[in-house]
């Protein structure tokens, strides 16, 4: 079991890393959305169903094509001495975790955007006559009413990262040991079959999904409490 742990820690912290930014990135996003007129907002919420759709093999591929060791980006920060890019390797880490977040923005926008709606314009006008700044409006009034679908988000967001298979197994192989590989290969063994280890392995996912879960909600509570 020992010469898993790396890949479990390198797994866990991609898998959170990518939520934090993909949250980040999808909050702007969501409102956006919600200050955007309906002919806007119906483009948005298209192009993001279509892009969370986008995963998979398929974006691994896409992923390749631009970022890999023959790559467009790759190949022009070569050419063009671009730091970042002329020596970028996408079979890494920080590959996955670029991967991760593509398909976790839209994912989290979609999720956030209906929770703005919650932000009447009442309220707004209200803070604004008491002569409340917007750091003061969101503090107290905008982020105590999205809070709780940023925690449920992140609890969808990181279970999302730390089971997907097809996108990291498309770039890596079996030559990262991220959790849902190991698992696969216990069952799948071209050699020898590991049933009870793939077993115990899928415990491990389990636990950290429901541990993950059990702090968002916990956290949030204490919040609630402290407002």
């Amino acid at each position: 079991m020992l010469q898993y742990i790396p890949g479990y820690l390198a797994l866990t912290f991609v898998s959170v890393l990518s939520a934090f930014i993909g949250i980040a990135i999808a909050l702007l996003g969501a409102y956006a959305i919600h200050t955007a007129g309906d002919k806007m907002k119906k483009f948005y919420i298209t192009t993001l169903n279509m892009t969370s759709n986008f995963q998979g093999i398929v974006l691994a591929f896409a992923f390749i094509l631009l970022l890999g060791n023959s790559g467009i980006l790759t190949t022009l920060g070569e050419r063009w001495n671009l730091a970042g890019l002329n020596s970028y390797d996408l079979y890494t880490t920080s590959g996955i975790l670029i991967t991760f977040i593509y398909f976790q923005i839209p994912l989290a926008t979609l999720l956030l955007y209906p929770s703005f709606d919650g932000i009447k314009t009442e309220y707004k006008e209200a803070a604004s006559l008491m002569n409340a700044t917007a750091w003061q409006f969101w503090s107290k009034i905008g982020l105590p009413l999205v809070l709780p679908s940023i925690f449920g988000t992140f609890s969808v967001l990181f279970s999302n990262a730390l089971a997907a298979y097809a996108t990291p197994y498309a770039l890596l192989g079996n030559n990262y040991a991220l959790l849902p590989i190991r698992i696969s290969s216990m069952f799948t063994g071209d050699v020898v079959q590991q049933v009870e280890l793939g077993s115990a392995l899928s415990i491990v996912m389990l636990v950290l999904m429901s541990t993950m879960t059990v702090l968002s909600n916990s956290l949030l509570k204490k919040f609630r409490k402290g407002v």
